[in-house]
């Protein structure tokens, strides 16, 4: 596969097949993942990758707590700018209406909305989840380096015929990420990437995301 065609090929699953996943596919993968872009060469990225009956533990924790609502959340970091309006605020509603749309969930159908919200600790039914963590002391650059080696990790899964979904949703459960599964004390829970097999025929992997013209983010001087 052209690196373009795991580019326009890749976007973020939300149905997946019960098809196992290959460990050394991944570990293929995600050996050939620490050659991405890092800056100093401080690789700040580290990953748990968990299946079977560690990932059922983690689901199940949280689905006891998920009737509590915000309540029950734990996340150590804003999902969302603070304060987010304009362009980026219309790009942030108008996918997520793209998706319930493509579901049939009617805006007032609340029930519904909180049913697919739910999907997420289910990872969408992909049979690997993969929780991202790195040292709380890291920084902007650090997180940027963290973003640059999911992607690669994302492309390569492509090259595989794989298909995933990273989801910062995992972090509003640290708590129960933590009691879960174990990282080092000092280190900072970032996200989960879901990893799977695509459902062809589930609607919500086959509505528009709509990305902007390049000249709305590129400026070109001195061509």
């Amino acid at each position: 596969m052209q690196v373009s065609e795991a580019v326009a090929s890749r976007r973020s699953v939300r149905a997946f097949l019960n098809t196992p996943v290959d460990p050394d596919v991944l570990r293929r993968v995600l050996t050939r993942a620490q050659r991405a872009p890092s800056g100093s060469n401080i690789q700040p990225w580290h990953a748990v990758v968990l299946t079977g009956e560690p990932l059922a533990r983690l689901q199940a924790s949280i689905k006891a707590e998920f009737p509590k609502g915000r309540a029950g959340h734990s996340i150590p970091f804003h999902m969302h700018p603070v304060g987010i309006d304009g362009v980026y605020k219309e790009r942030l509603f108008g996918v997520g209406e793209a998706l319930y749309k493509a579901l049939g969930i009617a805006r007032d159908d609340k029930a519904g909305r909180l049913g697919q919200y739910a999907r997420n600790y289910e990872a969408f039914g992909a049979p690997v989840l993969m929780l991202v963590h790195t040292k709380a002391y890291m920084g902007h650059a650090q997180w940027a380096d963290i973003g640059m080696w999911l992607q690669t990790v994302m492309l390569l899964l492509r090259e595989e015929g794989l298909d995933s979904c990273p989801q910062l949703s995992w972090a509003d459960y640290t708590n129960q990420v933590r009691e879960c599964v174990e990282f080092p004390d000092d280190h900072l829970f970032y996200c989960g990437l879901a990893i799977g097999y695509r459902d062809p025929d589930a609607a919500v992997n086959t509505f528009d995301v709509v990305r902007a013209p390049l000249d709305d983010v590129v400026r070109w001087e001195g061509f």
